[in-house]
């Protein structure tokens, strides 16, 4: 389901770790720790039993699986960081030409990405088509040799993590995840390591929106804000008052007393403006439309006690009173100025019928108010949004007192927030309660898809069915399932959160201005692939030699680029003003790699900072003057001190060790952007974008063509009013007082179109052309190796093992210490990884309580991943690892480039308490112990893994 990220509840910690034999969960206990094998009783029998490998095997189940994954990230950190290297693709084998002649499988130096190449990158189902020497050889190959060899800057020399690194770490874990999930061990013992009472659930992302649109303990990055209230505040101009909407922020930070600041709908605006200049090049979310409607709301009142007329008494009476508009959601979040049904209390209540009255209240601008408490907390996800001065002042400037009079209107919003939430909780559980009648049915087609070719068995039903009538029984009931998960995902996408009503309107004004039928006969008469063809002819044309348009307008935006950095590092030279040091950076940046890495090694060795290492180097030209090398040792000792301490002594020098690191960096991103410039510039660039052009999106173009989807266009205009429609009456209707009503209009909005979208699904697969048949094998291949592992054959780690030591090439007892200290290591980090989410969730004010009382997604745990061959743990541990090898998300990245309008030691600062705030959150995280002994294995291993990729 789309929506926000996923919540992660912990359920039951008390220590205890086993083990899953054969690497994975047994069927039917994932969440539910009873049913999982009982721990040993003994902690020393368990240990004791545990080291002692089954007969005639040197290595027990657990140290053959940690072993094997040891020694596979050795191989798949080896293979993906040679990919920068010019020659890596030669070392691939065919389709690939090699100065080394034809290399075979077994000879490869990249057996993992020569495996993944062959069987799962050349043969997708558009790619298979293409030429070897013409797109593989000429084009391909050529294109990628010549961008390795531009050299883009790394992540050391950036002085932050670029974004080409993390996506390298992530590339590299799933490559990893995908082998050792893969490829099994030959003994048929392998074992992982599991904390049995630790569940960790995926919550859909509903439940998540229900703790978003919380009023209450929903901390995002250390600010609790709630948009509480809105009130009214007259401002004079030149003569006359002129009232304003201010909307109540109540504002709770750790530490502190809340506080409430008002804040009309313009100060959001200069808030966003100000994140703007504050935040030069962060992409921010746009400020909701200005909303003026207000909400008429009935509340239950009584006639004589002082809190008659209170929110929070009406609530505790709600017992004694019958399902209607008091209770309704409905009534409180559009109801206009329809009649309202009278109240009918219990006959039973303590208070006489006679006290009861009914209030009508209009809760003013209250969809602004709930669309700007959804803008608010957006913003405050990004961790650098939230520690900006325009975010602290925006919350915290000017608090304001209550009257009374502002606070009863909180307490009717809050308990407006309370309604809608409950009404959520109620439509998801309905909703999950119908799914759950389809568990069996269920059960049956998941077992169907998971088993092999189940994919091109459901593709062939669709391809011969021409109605959702004449599926089978079982695709008939997935069908019911898919019209429930659509009618959740519609609800909650514009009714369940706080920024569904503008959202909703944004669809709506949309829709309302796409003409269906002009683009309907366009489609139906236009040749697609002869406009596009026309258009890359335009782009990519290369009159008499000369740039085409497409390399203008790419060079332009580049040279914008360089030009900007050019206006940085003129600024920077002038406040250096030392014409040596300067043209040794540049002198650097655009030195040969070989001269980079010794210079990056002499910055090791001597444990002082790179740019003391470029300028000391004798490498590079101009040769330091001794005053200069003592100006900078000095320089990179007063910076240290000056972001530790304040001393205007020092200032000076601090200043300009600063200026120096911001001018690598400016010098490196300028060279950056002229490699990018000079591969655009290639004759071979704009040759590769034709071919894939033609691999990609003229077979999609036939498909489309003999499919007639033209008539489609019809049937989406059709399904938008008619969703629209069922969204207005929800909104304006009460249909709270039997919540079945609800979630039965959304299942029979989907009813109504489910036909003519599986006769768009058939026709398309009808005139495909095998295509998408093409595509199912293709998924199926991946899912083969996943499940079954390579038709080479199985890793025999206990003839590896035993191979090693015979020959010498490790010793046995300290290979085994070191595979146990990885076990042991492995442990330690599940059990610190499983406390930090603990931890973090408590801060937040998550427990596991509530959570657990949150509606479950309907259709939520259909498919686990070892439904396709990949291990639940070695999943787990990935995340795991991603999570903690992270150093700074991608929104705490340094976004500095307005270095001129920077203080360049503050900006140190701020870089270094980034690394210090990352540190403290890997603090106590398991080191991972030192491996000597097992590179001794690395030869046999990649011997015996040659063998098994082979095929």
């Amino acid at each position: 389901m789309p929506g926000p990220a996923q919540l992660h509840e912990v359920k039951a910690l008390n220590g205890t770790i086993e083990t899953i034999g054969n690497g994975a969960i047994p069927q039917g206990t994932a969440g539910n720790p009873s049913l999982l094998p009982t721990p040993p009783k003994s902690t020393e029998n368990a240990t004791s039993q545990d080291s002692i490998p089954p007969p005639g095997h040197a290595l027990t189940g657990k140290q053959e699986h940690y072993l094997k994954r040891e020694l596979l990230s050795q191989q798949v950190d080896f293979e993906i960081s040679e990919l920068e290297s010019t020659t890596a693709l030669q070392r691939f084998g065919a389709p690939f030409r090699s100065d080394y002649g034809e290399v075979a499988p077994v000879d490869s130096d990249l057996p993992i990405l020569r495996y993944i190449f062959v069987h799962h990158v050349r043969n997708f189902p558009f790619l298979d088509q293409a030429r070897e020497k013409e797109f593989w050889q000429d084009k391909l190959q050529v294109f990628l040799e010549l961008f390795a060899q531009k050299h883009i800057s790394s992540s050391e020399d950036r002085l932050e993590e670029s974004k080409r690194r993390k996506l390298s770490i992530k590339a590299k874990k799933l490559v990893e995840l995908m082998m050792v999930s893969g490829i099994p061990t030959a003994s048929g013992y392998e074992e992982r390591i599991r904390f049995s009472e630790l569940e960790v659930v995926d919550r859909g992302a509903q439940d998540q929106g229900l703790l978003v649109n919380a009023p209450e303990g929903h901390a995002i990055n250390g600010w609790d804000v709630n948009v509480a209230g809105v009130r009214t505040t007259s401002v004079k101009r030149t003569v006359r008052y002129h009232q304003h909407a201010e909307f109540l922020i109540r504002v709770r930070r750790p530490g502190t007393p809340d506080h409430y600041v008002g804040r009309r709908y313009g100060e959001f605006s200069k808030l966003q403006k100000q994140l703007r200049t504050e935040l030069p090049g962060k992409v921010l979310p746009p400020l909701p439309r200005k909303n003026k409607n207000s909400t008429v709301s009935t509340f239950l009142g009584g006639g004589g006690d002082d809190d008659a007329s209170s929110v929070s008494s009406a609530s505790t009476q709600n017992t004694g009173m019958t399902h209607d508009d008091s209770g309704s959601l409905r009534s409180l979040m559009g109801a206009g100025h329809r009649r309202v049904a009278s109240l009918q209390p219990d006959r039973s209540s303590p208070r006489a019928s006679s006290e009861y009255r009914r209030e009508h209240v209009t809760l003013y601008r209250e969809d602004q108010r709930v669309s700007l408490r959804a803008f608010l907390r957006t913003y405050l996800q990004n961790p650098q949004v939230a520690g900006s001065k325009a975010m602290e002042t925006f919350l915290t400037d000017n608090p304001v007192k209550l009257n009374e009079e502002e606070r009863e209107d909180l307490d009717r919003r809050r308990a407006m927030d309370e309604k809608r939430i409950e009404e959520q909780k109620r439509f998801y559980e309905i909703a999950r309660q119908r799914a759950k009648e389809l568990d069996v049915y269920m059960e049956r087609f998941r077992r169907d898809i998971v088993e092999s070719n189940g994919l091109t068995r459901l593709f062939k039903e669709i391809r011969e069915k021409e109605r959702i009538a004449d599926l089978t029984m079982d695709y008939q009931k997935f069908a019911e399932w898919l019209r429930i998960e659509v009618a959740a995902t519609i609800y909650h996408l514009f009714l369940a959160e706080d920024n569904s009503p503008e959202l909703f309107a944004q669809a709506k004004r949309i829709h309302s201005m796409i003409p269906y039928g002009a683009l309907k006969q366009v489609i139906r008469f236009a040749n697609p692939a002869m406009v596009m063809s026309g258009v890359l002819d335009l782009f990519l044309a290369q009159p008499f030699g000369a740039r085409s348009l497409a390399q203008r307008v790419l060079g332009m935006a580049l040279n914008d680029g360089i030009r900007t950095f050019q206006k940085s590092i003129d600024s920077l030279v002038t406040k250096i003003d030392d014409a040596g040091f300067c043209e040794k950076l540049q002198r650097f940046v655009n030195a040969d790699e070989d001269t980079k890495n010794i210079t990056r090694n002499e910055s090791v060795v001597d444990g002082v900072d790179l740019i003391v290492a470029i300028l000391k180097s004798d490498h590079l030209d101009p040769e330091p003057t001794p005053e200069q090398v003592g100006k900078i040792f000095n320089a990179y000792v007063a910076l240290d001190n000056a972001v530790d301490n304040v001393d205007d002594e020092m200032k000076a020098g601090a200043q300009l060790f600063a200026y120096l690191k911001q001018l690598l960096k400016m010098y490196t991103r300028q060279r950056d952007k002229a490699m990018m410039l000079a591969v655009i510039e290639e004759p071979v660039t704009l040759q590769l974008f034709r071919d894939l052009f033609t691999i990609f999106y003229e077979p999609l173009v036939r498909v489309y063509k003999s499919a007639n989807v033209y008539n489609s266009v019809t049937d989406f205009a059709a399904f938008a009013d008619d969703m629209f429609r069922v969204l207005d009456l929800a909104q304006r209707q009460d249909v709270s007082a039997d919540p079945n009503q609800t979630v039965q209009s959304f299942i029979d909005l989907c009813a109504r179109h489910q036909d003519n979208f599986y006769k768009f699904v058939h026709e398309v697969h009808v005139h495909d052309n095998g295509l998408f048949s093409q595509l199912m094998g293709w998924l199926e291949g991946i899912l083969e190796f996943l499940r079954h592992g390579p038709k080479g054959g199985k890793l025999d780690m206990n003839a590896l093992f035993q191979g090693a030591v015979e020959m010498h090439q490790v010793d046995k007892a300290a290979a085994v210490a070191e595979i146990d200290n990885l076990i042991r290591w492995q442990e330690e980090r599940k059990k610190w990884h499983h406390d930090k989410t603990r931890q973090k969730m408590a801060a937040d004010h998550h427990s596991s309580s509530s959570a657990t009382d949150r509606p479950l997604t309907p259709g939520s745990g259909t498919f686990r991943s070892s439904d396709f061959g990949i291990n639940e743990v070695d999943l787990a541990d990935m995340n795991d690892e991603i999570a903690g090898g992270d150093g700074s998300s991608g929104s705490e990245s340094a976004d500095e480039d307005g270095v001129e309008n920077a203080d360049p030691i503050a900006a140190e600062r701020k870089r270094r308490a980034r690394k210090q705030d990352h540190l403290r959150r890997s603090a106590g995280e398991p080191v991972k112990p030192e491996v000597k002994q097992l590179k001794g294995m690395r030869e046999g291993f990649l011997s015996m893994l040659r063998m098994v990729l082979a095929d």
